[in-house]
């Protein structure tokens, strides 16, 4: 049996020898431009703002709706990025509350340096409902949004129709044909005793698409 860190703090994502997949949404706009150019492209996406990226693709559904939820996230797309660069996120990231190791000075000034931001929310299911483990969402800034558009993009895929037909069968009640379409998620090695703690639940994320 896993132990409760692991249960509770476990990435589960697409990935290979050397990429890892995230899902983020977007409007028209970014993601048809970024499409187009293979990586993230200002204007239209702002490279000033934390961005969030999820490699749960049931997580993504809940926070996007299925791509229905409203305009500026109607577009679900499938980022293949280095394992190298996603790792570099995690060395470089702050839990996003403060940790229960640290003194509130001490998580601010974490915090401050940090580019990258750690956050768990419950994962979800099907339905989306929450499960009894969480999901790992990752807010990058700074200089990690620079090596996130210039470096670690490897692909990206719009996976719209995709959500929309797992939605469909959700809706019929089909959900074993929804499951098989759903993406091989496996658990992706990392130490989670990086990040002890429970990290804010969803609702009072920060999170942008």
């Amino acid at each position: 049996m896993r132990n409760t860190i692991q249960a509770q703090h476990e990435i589960r994502a697409v990935y290979d020898a050397t990429t890892i997949r995230v899902y983020q949404a977007y409007s028209d706009p970014i993601a048809d431009t970024a499409l187009a150019q293979g990586t993230f492209v200002a204007p239209p996406f702002s490279m000033s703002r934390m961005t969030w990226i999820k490699p749960s693709f049931l997580w993504m559904m809940y926070r996007a709706g299925w791509g229905l939820k409203d305009q500026g996230q109607k577009r679900i797309l499938a980022i293949d990025i280095t394992r190298e660069g996603f790792e570099w996120a995690l060395a470089n990231s702050c839990l996003s509350h403060p940790d229960a190791a640290l003194t509130a000075a001490q998580w601010k000034t974490m915090k401050a340096a940090a580019p990258v931001r750690i956050q768990w929310d419950p994962e979800r299911d099907l339905q989306l409902q929450r499960l009894d483990y969480r999901a790992i969402q990752i807010g990058i800034s700074g200089e990690a949004v620079k090596r996130y558009v210039h470096d670690w993009i490897c692909k990206i895929e719009d996976v719209t129709p995709l959500a929309h037909a797992v939605h469909a069968l959700v809706l019929d009640g089909r959900f074993d044909e929804a499951q098989a379409l759903l993406p091989l998620e496996r658990s992706y090695p990392w130490d989670p005793r990086f990040w002890l703690g429970e990290g804010h639940t969803e609702n009072d994320s920060p999170m942008n698409a």
